[in-house]
């Protein structure tokens, strides 16, 4: 074989092997994080920001602190603010998809203790390519608006919303 030959097998076995990592690559989680609760409060929420390297969708999540978790939106509906469970989140390629106070989230239902400041816990994400992962769950004081304890700047989203019915 010609010199030349042994070097395009070696781009073309590179340039496959990089592709290949690129769409098994598993999904970023950053940014994951709770309100605390109060001590009796019954449900409560995670955030997280996600971004996959290819298409994949969450699926689901599921946590020893909660009986269950749903993935939930909260949508305006003739000018009141709804909540309730959806079927998936899709992730784009390459594009951060951010859950947070008001908009997509982890519904914590059935809390199996409250959410302390300053603790965490752990949250199992199941993706329909990338399988699941585990993540750790930063807990911030309650009102934060983000990560690192953000203040929600006046605006406080109550922790039981209507639900629609049907949903």
């Amino acid at each position: 074989m010609s010199t030349k030959t042994l070097a395009l097998a070696a781009v073309l076995l590179s340039a496959f092997g990089a592709v290949a990592a690129a769409q098994t690559g598993s999904v970023e989680v950053t940014n994951a994080w709770a309100r605390a609760t109060p001590a009796k409060a019954e449900n409560g929420a995670a955030y997280l920001t996600l971004q996959s390297p290819t298409p994949d969708r969450l699926t689901g999540a599921s946590t020893p602190v909660a009986k269950k978790a749903e993935l939930h939106e909260m949508t305006m509906e003739r000018g009141v603010m709804m909540m309730g469970p959806i079927e998936g989140i899709d992730l784009p390629a390459g594009q951060p998809v951010t859950l947070k106070p008001g908009a997509m989230h982890i519904m914590l239902l059935g809390l199996t203790q409250p959410l302390v400041a300053g603790q965490s816990f752990p949250v199992t994400l199941s993706f329909a390519k990338s399988g699941t992962r585990e993540v750790t769950v930063s807990i911030e004081k309650a009102g934060a608006m983000g990560p690192g304890g953000e203040a929600a700047g006046g605006m406080q989203m109550p922790m039981s919303m209507p639900m629609p019915a049907g949903k």
